[in-house]
Parts: C-alpha cells; structure tokens; sequence
C-alpha cells in the first residue's frame, strides 16, 4: 500500500496514528482519521476492506444541470455531507430535452430513497405547480430544499440572501463612483431572481437616489448563462452603464467578453461583478470580482436537516438565510471619467 511515512506525511499526524487508522484500530480522533482517509484517497491508495462503511440508505440529489459550476459545488459537498453519514447519494441532473425533474423523483421512489434533496429544482419556479412536493411531504418522505422557497410547504428551505447579495455588489460599486449601474439577470420568474431585481433596485434607490421606476430601468432580463450575460451587457452598456452585477458568473463571463467585442476594457471602461464564486473565476481575465454564495454552508445544513428528518427528528419547517460575502478581485475599478 506504500510506506507508512508518506501517508504520515500527507495526513499531517504520526505513522502510529496511520498504522491504528489501517488496522481499525480505537484511540484515534475522527478528525484524525478522516485525515489519514483523505491521504489514502490523495495518494491513489485503495482503502483496507475493513475501512468500507456500509450505506445507511440511498438519498436522491437533484441539481438542475451541471454546465454551471455552481451546480457541481453543490453536489460536491453534499455528497460528502452525505457520505460522511454513510447515507449514498444518487445525482439527479437535468438536461434539456431529458430526463425530467419529476421522472427522477418516479425513479427515486422506485429505489426506495431514504431522502430527496433539490438544488434550485422546479421550487423555485413560481409558475410551476409545486403539487408534486407537497404530494412528497404527504407521504412522508424526508425532503429538503436548497434555493427556492415556497411558503405552504412545511419542510427546511435553505437559501442564499440575495437581496443582501445585491446590496452588496451595488455598494461596491457606488462606492468606486459609478453612479450608472446594470443588472443582468435570469427570468423574473424565478425566486432568486426576484429577490436578486428586489435588492438591486433598492440598492439604487439607497445609493444612487434613484425612483423605484427609474432603478427598474437599469434591468435587463435573459438566461442564466455566458449568452445571456453577454447580451445584457450590451444592452446595458449602449444606455451608458459603467458597473455591471451579473445573476451567475457564467453571466459576468459572458458580459466580460461581450465589452470586449464592443471594443472597450474591464475594467477601466466597465467594471463588471458576478455572483456564486465558482471555481476558476479568481483566474479569469481579469480575476472576477464576485459575491460568494455560501455553497458549503447551504450543503451541510441541508444535509443536516434531512439526515435529522430520516431519524424522525425533524428541524422546524421553514426559510433559513445565509449571507453572502462581497470576494473584490480585478474586475472592478473606479467608475470612468466619462461616467
């Protein structure tokens, strides 16, 4: 399996602790033995038999797709939230034109899941009929709900703060004196998206001393993608808006490049602010200025809360808030002369 000094080495703790971690042995820490698991896994070693927990159950994960990273952060710590309680997660992603969300929930059930957790699923769509949860909780599967909230469904929601989100990238913003300020944002129909115009348009009001009607006009509607940034961006950026907070950083992505092609810079012309902090934006062209989403906060409670529903102990049925954090890189900078 390799000498015992090197997984000491990559574990941080001693070959003695190594050797009783191995030989399962007891007088070792969790945190300890979690540290020498995560070497052997590093290393490219296979782990003793002896070490293999059995699965206390199957619990669906269901993400809408995973092209935005966001998404695969999000199945990342929950699937290890949920391994950690030695339940087996079963990823569930969308696709368009596949497999719907309901056809996955048909599926769950069949396998008999233990416990179903959505990831910014068909909850958050206020014109969808959210029958189909409430059919869920009336059967007594144990559900939670990441992103989304629905205030006659008696189960944890867990979500991001996204009218703090806004408040503050526009602060961050009219703090470096721009004073013309776009949102590019996903469909209104969505929950974080109307949480996202609401903070924003108040931001402006607050801020910029904007009218609620003139702050609404600093909004362009899309998709949450790199496309639908980009052609935000360039509706924006033609009424004169010199700051740009995007819904998604594939949005920012996209209105990044979409400046560029209209020949100006980020962020000496246009200062541009994305949100999720995922992977990778810290080294983009410039590095993204962006409001971090607390995906790991947001994963462990709902892990948490589910895993305290399947033992019969539920938590209290409601909305639980994280806040977001303001991540400044390179992308921003003081608002132009002409501005």
């Amino acid at each position: 399996m390799g000498t015992l000094s090197n997984i000491a080495a990559q574990a941080g703790v001693s070959e003695a602790t190594v050797s009783r971690v191995l030989n399962d042995k007891s007088g070792v820490s969790e945190s300890s033995r979690q540290s020498v698991l995560t070497a052997l896994d590093i290393l490219g070693f296979e782990r003793p038999a002896k070490l293999r927990r059995r699965s206390g159950g199957l619990v669906g994960l269901v993400v809408p797709e995973l092209d935005n990273p966001v998404f695969p952060a999000f199945a990342q710590v929950i699937e290890d939230g949920l391994a950690r309680r030695r339940y087996t997660p079963v990823l569930c992603t969308q696709s368009p034109g596949g497999i719907s969300e309901d056809e996955y929930v048909e599926s769950l059930l069949d396998h008999g899941v233990a416990g179903i957790i959505f990831v910014s699923g068909r909850h958050a769509d206020t014109t969808a009929d959210h029958e189909r949860y409430r059919s869920l909780v009336a059967r007594g599967m144990p559900v939670a709900f990441i992103n989304g909230f629905v205030d006659d469904i008696d189960v944890p929601f867990f979500s991001t703060d996204d009218e703090d989100a806004m408040a503050l990238a526009v602060a961050h913003l009219a703090q470096l004196g721009h004073r013309r300020i776009g949102l590019a944002t996903g469909p209104r129909r969505f929950v974080p998206s109307i949480r996202k115009l609401a903070g924003f348009t108040s931001a402006l009001q607050r801020h910029l001393g904007l009218s609620a009607e003139e702050a609404s006009e600093w909004v362009d509607e899309g998709l949450f993608t790199v496309e639908g940034g980009a052609a935000a961006a360039r509706s924006l950026v033609e009424r004169g808006a010199t700051g740009l907070v995007c819904a998604s950083d594939l949005m920012a992505i996209g209105a990044t490049r979409e400046v560029r092609d209209m020949g100006l810079s980020v962020p000496e012309d246009v200062s541009v602010v994305g949100f999720d902090d995922s992977t990778m934006v810290g080294f983009l062209d410039p590095p993204l200025t962006t409001v971090r989403q607390p995906v790991q906060g947001l994963g462990a409670a709902a892990v948490a809360a589910l895993s305290d529903a399947i033992g019969g102990e539920p938590i209290p049925a409601k909305e639980y808030m994280f806040k977001p954090e303001l991540v400044v890189r390179a992308s921003t900078a003081a608002a132009p002369a002409r501005s």
